[in-house]
Order: structure tokens, then sequence, then C-alpha cells
């Protein structure tokens, strides 16, 4: 049994390491897949743990043993098809922000930050902190896709297990989760890729699965998690004209010291289905909750580095907590690469940060995705570990942090982006492109 403590940390024993040779040699047969390919849709239309257990290890063979090209060999579309809908209906029925309150003093809550289409590392993390059950909840922080080259095979992984267990697995919504980003960090072109002629179809169903996604989870009424964090309110007032919508003006707040914190009220209240959340006018809190980042400087101001969402200080990060009587917020969406050019802030080498610690509690930053990212333009790597949050009785406010490092060999891959271009992945975003998809 681990440690209550905080500074509690757990390693694998994988080394982290770059691109590798499979474990099976060129001159010998790829061995037989783990399971009889390909896969089909459960006869009852309900998913079970076996059925699961079998994608999990035919993913993995096939990432091993197969071209990208004969994925639908394994995972035919129909299969695809059904998955995707059963979790779809499920996601668009959940609110904004999720509560996960019905556990009890056996129950454990795991929180999880990005882990672009890093399959391997994914599966490794699943078992290494038990798999999801009834007393065994899962919050997943967004950014299933993007830069790794398993982003299709991790994301219909843990659609799987919300489909399974749609009241243990919560998934949420991270900035990648965007056809933005999607067509330009390589989700789109690793799914035509490997559907080809259908690849259109499956891209197009995964944008769809994508506005589903909430937003942001609270916990035990004690944690609140998102993947970038906190967000701004947007006022409406109304003016001289006549009542109605042409009757109200919005107050963006652009001076950055009139900007105020959100209400969690105002945030179930955001339309979160779009395929690329707004910077600008009434609908900016899903971008804010998408991609703003904590900051050492008091108050809130515009995130001019991303060109969306904001910079919070600790004071907000207190003001947040105090307001709702919350110990923890919990984010991710910044890697070892993000923050090396963040001054003041602590980097991600163990896979999570504490980045405010305020009288009301704590901002936490964590990453999941070790040896980040995996395909990398400079000679030296990060070599970072992953990490994942345990929360536990009787209060679930107590993070206990489990760092890991990447499962090796990592089968040989091709990027699906052009890495070489864009190191800095979420900076100096395209807003005209971006606006084309509102």
């Amino acid at each position: 049994m681990l440690s209550q403590s905080e500074s509690s940390t757990t390693t694998s024993s994988n080394s982290s390491q770059a691109e590798d040779n499979p474990s099976t040699s060129d001159q010998n047969p790829p061995p037989l897949p783990p399971s009889q390919i390909p896969l089909s849709w459960p006869p009852t239309g309900k998913v079970t743990l076996d059925w699961i257990q079998d994608l999990t290890s035919t993913f993995e063979w096939s990432s091993r043993n197969l071209n990208p090209s004969e994925l639908p060999s394994v995972l035919p579309v129909s299969v695809f098809d059904s998955l995707v809908l059963s979790a779809s209906k499920i996601l668009h029925k959940e609110p904004n922000c999720v509560t996960i309150d019905e556990i009890d003093e056996d129950s454990r809550v795991i929180v999880v930050g990005d882990v672009h289409g890093q399959l391997h590392d994914v599966i490794f993390l699943l078992k290494d902190a038990g798999l999801p059950s009834d007393n065994r909840f899962f919050v997943f922080n967004g950014d299933y896709v993007d830069r790794g080259a398993w982003g299709l095979e991790t994301f219909l992984l843990l659609l799987a297990w919300k489909v399974f267990l749609p009241h243990s697995v919560f998934l949420l919504r991270g900035n990648h989760e965007s056809k933005y980003c999607t067509s330009v960090y390589g989700f789109e072109q690793e799914v035509m890729s490997k559907y080809g002629d259908l690849g259109k179809h499956v891209y197009r169903k995964c944008l769809g699965c994508f506005e589903g996604l909430p937003l942001a989870s609270i916990i035990a009424g004690r944690v609140y998690t998102a993947h970038g964090g906190l967000f701004r309110s947007i006022t409406v007032t109304p003016s001289k004209r006549p009542k109605g919508k042409k009757g109200r003006r919005i107050i963006l707040n652009s001076d950055s010291s009139s900007l105020t914190l959100g209400s969690l009220e105002e945030l179930s209240k955001a339309r979160r289905s779009v395929l690329d959340p707004p910077w600008e006018g009434l609908n900016l809190i899903p971008g804010d909750v998408l991609w703003s980042d904590p900051s050492m400087n008091p108050g809130l101001s515009p995130n001019k580095e991303r060109g969306i969402g904001l910079l919070w200080g600790p004071d907000c990060t207190e003001e947040f907590l105090k307001k709702y009587n919350l110990k923890l917020i919990i984010r991710s969406h910044e890697g070892p690469d993000a923050r090396e050019k963040r001054p003041g802030l602590t980097g991600m080498q163990e896979g999570y940060t504490i980045d405010h610690e305020v009288e009301s509690g704590k901002l936490i930053t964590i990453f999941s995705a070790p040896d980040y990212p995996q395909f990398q333009a400079t000679k030296e790597r990060y070599k970072n570990k992953g990490a994942y949050i345990v929360l536990e009785a009787p209060n679930f406010d107590t993070p206990v942090f489990h760092s890991f490092e990447a499962v090796t060999p990592r089968p040989k891959a091709n990027a699906y982006y052009s890495y070489e271009d864009v190191i800095d992945s979420d900076e100096e975003l395209d807003l005209a492109s971006m606006s084309q998809n509102l």
C-alpha cells in the first residue's frame, strides 16, 4: 500500500528512450494476433471487460506487427461506428462540468493528464493504477490525440472504457480535441493514413465525438479538474435598444484590469459543441477552460503567447478555491517543452508540478505522456516521466503522485505531422484558420 503522503512517487522499471526497433526481428514472421481478427462488435451490443481486453491486446499487437494502413483489418469501420456512436450518446448527455460524488471509503479516483497518442504508455498506466471498476474512478483531462502515432487507438480504447463503465470513467476535452489542432498536429493525417478512402468518415465521426466531451469535473465536492484551468466571467448587459438578442451587448473584458473569474454556473451554461472554441465573442469560456495557463503574477490577463485563453495568478486560484470550498485544482495542458519556456514555474520532468500553494489549497499540473513528444526535432530529448494522481478517502483531496517512465521499446512509427516545423505546438495559433470552423 502506498503512503498517503503528497510526495509519494512510484516509478516503473521501463526505461525512457526514443523510437526503438520492434521487439520481433525482421527475419522472423510476426506472432499471431492475441485475439480473433477482425474484431467484431459484441452481439449483445454491450461492451464487456473481455471485449476491452481483446481490443487492448489487439491494438498493442497491431502497432508492432502491422502497417498503419492495415488497421481496418483489425478494427473494421462498422465496429468503429458502433463504438463511437455508443460513446457519443453517453458523452453528449453529460453536463459541461461532471460531478463524481457517488464514492465511498473503499473508492479511489485517478486523475490523468495529457496522453497524446502514446498508446503503450496509456496501457501501462491503466494496469499500474488498476483498471477502472465500480469503485475505481478515472478522470482523464483531455489531449488524447495529436503528436503521438497512435492517437486513434488511444482515443478508441478510452471510449470503450467509457461505454463499459460510464459512471466510473470520465473523459474531459483537451484543446487538441478540435478541428484546428488535429489538422495541424497529426491526428487527421493519422486517420486518413489508417483508413484510406474511409478516413474522412472516421475523422468526421471523431470530431463529432469531441464535441460531446465535457469541459471539467468536480470530484467529491473538493477537487476541480479541467484541461487548461480557470475561465473568465462573460458579462451581458442591456443596452438602450429593444430587448432581445439585438438589444444586448457583450462586455468582453478586453482590458485585463476588468477581467474577473467566471462561476461554475456560467461554465454550466457555456456552449461546448463547437469544434474550435472561440477566442472572442460571447462563448469564450470553453476556450479559456481548454487553453489557459497558470502564472506566478497576480490577476487575470490574456494569454498572449497562445493567442487564446488566460493567464491566472495565485490570487485567482485562492479566490476560486475559497468560493467553492475546494482544496485542489488539477489541470494539465503543459508538457516539458511548454514548461521550459515558462520562467517562474517548475519543469515537468516528474510528470507533475505544484504551481500554486495558497491558503485554501493547491493548483497542480499533471502530464501523463512520458518521453514526450514522441517525435522531437532536437537531438536532446526531454526524457520526462509521466504521472497520474490518486485521490482516496476520506476527503479525496490529498493527492498521491505516481510517476512512471515510458514503455520501451516503442514500435517504429512515422510522424503524421511536420514536427520539425511545429516544435512549439500550441503557440501562435492561426486564428483566421480557426475562425473558419466556428
